[in-house]
């Protein structure tokens, strides 16, 4: 069976609670993200997941990342990986979409980049970088990342523009399966959040 990869956004912290774009900034886990990270990690013991046995996981160093990846229970077996960190934002780390269009009207970060930061060229670059690491494995793979850097992955993934990313929710301590169907790839589960109803 050809790789998946398995993708866990992050639990909730005060910046994405309040909209703030959070790029390298190391802010911390909410109790409310620190208890849905471990609501993730009891998730994957159970079926169908059953504790992903063999499975290889990668982490963003970034606190909100590595953290979520220890309380899911995966932190032991973790390899941290700088091309998992969130988009740099630039001028615009910290700001909310109203504070970043009061100065830059009809701003959209999957079309205009963030000033001071990266460019959608140099994002997508990572995101190519992780789908080939990925599809190089002989086992699925698990990933605790962030927003948008897992939301380019998917469209790179599907082989599509980075742009995708702005059609495709993704809230804090999501699961989400990049696979395959009918021998292309494809979307397996997207923004699946039913762990928290626990």
């Amino acid at each position: 069976m050809a790789p998946r990869i398995l993708l866990a956004r992050h639990g909730q912290t005060a910046w994405s609670l309040s909209g703030k774009h959070t790029g390298r900034t190391d802010v911390p886990l909410l109790e409310e993200g620190k208890r849905g990270a471990k609501l993730l990690g009891e998730r994957l013991v159970r079926d169908p997941w059953a504790g992903l046995p063999g499975i290889e996981v990668r982490t963003s160093p970034l606190i909100r990342a590595s953290e979520s990846c220890d309380l899911a229970g995966f932190g032991l077996q973790a390899t941290p990986w700088d091309t998992l960190m969130e988009w740099d934002y630039g001028d615009y780390e910290g700001m909310t979409p109203a504070e970043i269009h009061a100065v830059r009207p009809g701003w959209l970060i999957w079309r205009d980049g963030a000033s001071g930061g990266e460019t959608i060229a140099d994002v997508s670059a990572r995101a190519d970088e992780v789908v080939t690491w990925a599809r190089s494995s002989e086992r699925d793979v698990l990933i605790f990342a962030h927003g948008h850097i897992l939301r380019a992955l998917a469209a790179r993934w599907l082989g599509l523009d980075i742009s995708f990313g702005a059609r495709i929710k993704l809230d804090p301590t999501s699961l989400s399966v990049l696979g395959w169907a009918y021998g292309a790839p494809a979307l397996e589960r997207w923004n699946d959040t039913g762990h928290l109803d626990a």
